[in-house]
């Protein structure tokens, strides 16, 4: 224990040092890159796809070990690293190279997120996590409890979240360019859904009992492995699961939104086996101090809010956009995109002087991570305020699965009166797995 705080200690320090010798607005990763014995040890437990980009966003560390359970993607990316030690297992991979890491990052599919992240948390390692944080509302909670016991440095991989749009709609909101909101309109094209288990033989380079992880034991069945896992509900949630975190991200950090009080859920019949698309959430979240309750409500699968086929270009033409975020106040409306925002209605807002910026420019999602480890610092993203996020996304799958008007004990992670939803709160793992 001590080796390991002495390192720590070091690394804060180098941090610090660099960032002075770059200057405020200088790049850490480029001061980290000139001394290689002051980076990082990380494991990385997924290899390819959104978990390669997340361990390309920490190349500049020292990659230690590598997990998939895909041969062919372990392959690959020991080429990159070739310096790291290979595993199939995470579970392995911590036992045997625990004592040498000081971070993980967790790339894989979303129901081993939990998994893979608690047992890193449990050794006191800093982690980085793909979203949505986890698979259940249950598991966010714990992580977000593990990262608070063990004072950790944690950041959900919600990378829109570092852009500056995002920054400048959270400005306009809070320093009331619309006045009070009250009402959320989020909506998102993506259709997962008609998954069907197609049951073929194994490929040898894929270890499908590990990839199932903790989920209940069956053939292997083509196609879940790499591209559609998220039209199951055994691994993932579907396009709300995928995309919530994303969208309504925004809502939850503009607002300081973290526990809806109520949920409710409408769409096609339920299918036990694959998620489903054409979903319409409405969540209800309570007063915050001095904002006003808010009604935020998430449409997916080709569902929009109607006020949308409302809404006008300064010149009369329908306004037209893709996916989005609509917050509707007191004094107007604004409409929002990963890129780009406009205040509604334009003419109204003709001669409006937008606040002078504050919340800082991102150094870069990653970036932001492994500075904070290094200084003791804190992420935008940490499991804290990713985990409440997580939480109330996953609550509107609970909402739909169990077909219930949900009251919602968040204190408790209960739904009041409604005892036939708490089987989707969480779920039992499979023999030899655990949280």
């Amino acid at each position: 224990m001590a080796t390991r705080v002495t390192r720590r200690q070091v690394l804060q320090t180098s941090a610090l040092a660099a960032t002075a010798a770059v200057g405020f607005h200088g790049s850490l990763a480029a001061a980290e890159s000139k001394s290689p014995n002051e980076r990082l040890n990380i494991g990385g437990i997924g290899t390819a796809n959104r978990a390669g980009a997340d361990l390309g966003g920490v190349a500049s560390q020292n990659m230690v070990a590598l997990v998939d359970i895909d041969a062919k993607y372990l392959e690959q990316a020991g080429k990159r690293y070739s310096a790291a030690r290979r595993y199939r297992d995470f579970r392995v991979m911590l036992e045997k190279e625990g004592d040498k890491l000081d971070a993980v990052v967790v790339g894989t599919a979303d129901h081993t997120h939990a998994p893979a992240a608690a047992m890193a948390m449990r050794m006191g390692k800093h982690v980085y996590c793909e979203k949505p944080l986890t698979h259940t509302v249950f598991e966010a909670r714990t992580l977000a409890e593990l990262a608070k016991k063990n004072h950790l440095v944690t950041q959900m991989g919600t990378q829109i979240h570092a852009l500056d749009n995002y920054r400048r709609v959270v400005e306009l909101i809070e320093t009331g360019a619309i006045g009070k909101v009250r009402e959320v309109h989020v909506w998102v094209g993506v259709n997962y859904s008609g998954a069907k288990f197609v049951t073929k033989p194994q490929p040898a380079h894929v270890d499908w009992d590990l990839w199932l992880g903790p989920a209940p034991k069956r053939p292997y069945s083509v196609g879940v492995h790499p591209a559609r896992w998220r039209d199951f509900w055994d691994y993932g949630t579907g396009g709300l699961g995928d995309f919530g975190c994303h969208y309504m991200d925004l809502a939850h950090w503009a607002l300081k939104l973290r526990h809806p009080t109520h949920c409710k859920a409408s769409g096609p019949t339920y299918d036990p086996i694959a998620t489903t698309a054409g979903l319409v959430v409405e969540y209800k979240y309570p007063a915050r101090g001095d904002l006003p309750p808010v009604e935020m409500t998430w449409y997916d699968g080709g569902r929009r809010p109607e006020i949308l086929n409302t809404l006008k270009r300064k010149d009369g033409s329908p306004l037209k956009w893709g996916n989005g975020q609509l917050f509707i106040g007191e004094k107007g409306m604004l409409i929002s995109d990963y890129g780009k925002h406009l205040l509604l209605p334009e003419d109204k807002f003709v001669d409006f002087k937008r606040p002078e910026p504050y919340i800082p420019k991102s150094i870069g999602h990653h970036a932001e991570w492994v500075q904070a480890i290094k200084t003791n610092g804190q992420t935008t993203c940490n499991f804290n305020y990713s985990g409440a996020l997580t939480e109330a996304v996953l609550l509107g799958t609970v909402a739909y699965r169990s077909g219930c008007d949900i009251e919602w004990d968040a204190k408790n992670l209960k739904p009041v009166g409604a005892p036939q939803a708490e089987q989707f709160v969480h779920k039992e793992y499979r023999k030899g797995w655990t949280l």
